[in-house]
């Protein structure tokens, strides 16, 4: 059991950490893991939660200074090369479009021994040889369909060249064509009725997009649940250990959606921390009527949590864009500066500079301020999925495909018009 816990290490890493900026094994996840003991002190068990995977991570970084998941240029660095045969990718990172931006080594990382490692933690944490095989050939569909091109001919987005959907057809265990033509043309509804409609180039490609993210966000979720499934055990747990290990304060050149979810999780923290070690402590320290000196530490962050968390502030602002039909990127901050800019001590509006990256405002944070830039965080927030191309993948031939996928109902399942659709396919 013990070197069980250990393995999940290895194992998580490997899809939940990548090179950042400033780090070059960060953790893009957050995880709480509790540790459970007897009464008498002997280890029982563990279970582990995670938080904010950045999904975002899967198709885009920032170029030429980080890197796209570890696991993907694990499967290709010929460290297991049954494995790297099997899934057809070779082992040039530069051939695919989501990775091909960033960086493909990291220092003091060899990724053919950690590709090793991670087979073996998959071994240890009593993961089958189908199930670890199946987890591999998902990430590097993932790869292959992003290198899905799209045309707009006769304002309808076109795939000139099929082969990539083809090969990450293969990989998902469903028929490549007809995850293409999902994409193409996915079934969405209008009245009461379900029809096909034609996408742009653009509509298709953040499709291919959504989907890629999507998938790699529920092979994260059973990779946690099947950790946890094999650390969870019959004795007794009557005390446990809990440590949270989540990316710190982080200001980027570039600080989009996933910034602010990190930042306001460690503003937050920060306030815990204050509230019991210095708020509550000097409460105790009068309520046992002991002389001290008052010392006002200066650090109470509700001002600016209220900015994000608050009935107008940031993230309820995203929320109530993000269910209004004209709603954009642009109407988002016009939003926020109406509504802030001038009037919040927290909130600020960033001077221009001579920086790569656009800065659309600024908020006072503990760490000090950031600027972010709002690009597509409505689309981040809704993080929409083709549900067509989801119910493809949930008939793969691979059992783990459509188990991965079961808790995800599509809206034409849950209408209950599936059956005829299901005849197109099948």
């Amino acid at each position: 059991l013990e070197e069980q816990i250990v393995q999940t290490n290895p194992v998580l890493e490997a899809f939940g950490n990548a090179k950042t900026v400033r780090n070059n094994n960060s953790s893009r996840f957050g995880k709480f893991i509790r540790i459970h003991f007897t009464k008498p002190g002997k280890l029982s068990g563990a279970d582990i939660e995670s938080y904010l995977l950045e999904k975002s991570r899967v198709v885009d970084q920032l170029p030429g200074m980080e890197r796209g998941y570890h696991i993907f240029f694990l499967i290709m660095s010929n460290g297991i090369p049954a494995v790297t045969e099997r899934i057809m990718t070779g082992t040039d990172p530069s051939q695919y479009h989501f990775i091909k931006e960033g960086v493909y080594t990291v220092a003091g990382m060899n990724d053919q021994e950690e590709m090793g490692l991670t087979d073996e933690g998959f071994d240890i944490l009593g993961f089958s040889n189908e199930e670890k095989n199946s987890v591999y050939d998902f990430c590097a569909g993932i790869l292959h369909i992003g290198n899905l091109t799209y045309v707009d001919k006769k304002d309808q987005g076109d795939c000139e060249d099929p082969a990539p959907a083809e090969k990450g057809g293969r990989m998902f265990g469903v028929d490549g064509m007809q995850l293409l033509n999902n994409i193409l043309k996915p079934r969405v509804k209008v009245g009461n009725e379900f029809v096909t409609k034609g996408q742009t180039a653009q509509q298709c490609m953040n499709s291919t997009s959504g989907l890629a993210k999507g998938i790699y966000g529920k092979i994260f979720k059973y990779l946690i649940d099947k950790c946890n499934e094999t650390l969870a055990t019959e004795h007794e747990r009557a005390f446990f250990i809990g440590v949270l290990d989540i990316a710190g304060f982080e200001i980027f050149e570039l600080n989009s959606l996933d910034q602010i979810c990190i930042n306001y999780t460690n503003e937050k923290l920060q306030q815990f921390f204050n509230h019991h070690m210095f708020v509550q402590e000097q409460e105790e320290y009068k309520a046992e009527q002991i002389e001290w000196t008052f010392v006002d530490f200066g650090m109470d962050l509700a001002a600016c949590l209220e900015l994000i968390e608050k009935k107008g502030g940031l993230l309820p602002t995203l929320e109530e864009q993000c269910i209004m039909p004209k709603a954009s990127d642009q109407t988002f901050i016009e939003k926020l500066h109406n509504t802030h800019l001038g009037k919040h001590p927290k909130y600020g509006k960033p001077k221009p500079g001579k920086k790569k990256y656009e800065a659309h405002f600024e908020l006072g944070h503990y760490a000090g301020p950031v600027a972010y830039n709002i690009s597509n965080w409505l689309d981040k927030n809704k993080d929409p999925v083709n549900e067509s191309a989801v119910i493809t993948l949930k008939g793969s031939k691979n059992p783990l495909m459509p188990f991965i996928w079961a808790d995800y109902q599509t809206a034409e399942e849950q209408a209950g018009q599936l059956s005829s659709y299901n005849c197109l396919f099948y």
